[in-house]
């Protein structure tokens, strides 16, 4: 039992790159949250000496040095060309491409669908915020009907900008059997760990393409409070993007 002068020390990821501690992000951004969990599986799985983490132009270029290991940053919305053709130039090593959903569902779309389509041995994970949160928070794919912007000051209107992507739905329909879908969110951590550990494995594995979209905070962006900030990811986001697999390592030798 702890004295009553002592406070618990929180765990930190042996895979994390502790000189560029604190991170970069805003306070209360769903990044961080997601960079951990990301952390703690790859220490879970002991792949830290032969991971490669590609990051995205966007609020997801901020964890280029998140980790000590292999990283590189790619040219706004090509990187699942560039971690392919590393899975392809060194197919013993694990290589994860994170993004946003500008760099994933807007310049990068077409490369997200052909990695997923030729079901490329790599995992993908993206970050919906549903704003382009670098830039000043202008609408993004993933901008929900109604909700304002900077570039959408009365609430998105789908007759003129159409309806939200929802990328683990089309990279699940379009994606290899063999491939591992999900869509999980901040508010649920135990969850989102999982998700992730699942989709390294289905790489390491060796099985197919790995996908999953991670429901993410931007009280910057969305000007919210504490309290605010987490009823619209439980509230909006998650009634309007559902949480859960799409596609599951069941029956795949799921461990």
């Amino acid at each position: 039992m702890l004295a009553p002068t002592e406070t618990p020390t929180p765990s930190i990821p042996k895979s994390w790159y502790l000189p560029s501690k604190p991170h970069k992000f805003c306070p209360g951004c769903g990044h961080g949250i997601i960079l951990k969990a990301l952390g703690e599986v790859i220490d879970e799985l002991d792949i830290q000496n032969k991971l490669v983490f590609g990051c995205d132009i966007g609020c997801s270029l901020l964890a280029w040095d998140f980790f000590a290991c292999d990283s590189t940053q790619t040219h706004h919305g090509r990187t699942n060309p560039v971690m392919v053709g590393i899975k392809r130039a060194r197919p013993e090593l694990v290589c994860v491409g994170y993004m946003g959903d500008g760099g994933g569902y807007s310049i990068g779309s077409q490369h997200l669908l052909n990695a997923a389509v030729r079901n490329e041995k790599i995992t993908v994970i993206l970050a919906n915020n549903t704003n382009y949160g670098m830039t000043g928070g202008q609408m993004s794919p993933t901008t929900m009907p109604g909700q304002k912007t900077e570039t959408t000051p009365f609430g998105r209107d789908p007759a003129i900008t159409g309806y939200p992507t929802k990328g683990p739905e089309f990279v699940a329909a379009v994606s290899s059997p063999d491939a591992y879908v999900a869509r999980a969110t901040v508010s649920k951590y135990k969850q989102l760990k999982k998700c992730l550990r699942l989709a390294l494995l289905n790489q390491i594995e060796g099985r197919g393409f790995s996908f999953v979209e991670v429901l993410a905070t931007c009280p910057t962006n969305w000007k919210t409070n504490a309290a605010q900030t987490w009823n619209f990811l439980e509230d909006e986001m998650e009634q309007t993007f559902s949480v859960g697999e799409l596609k599951s390592l069941a029956g795949k030798g799921e461990k």
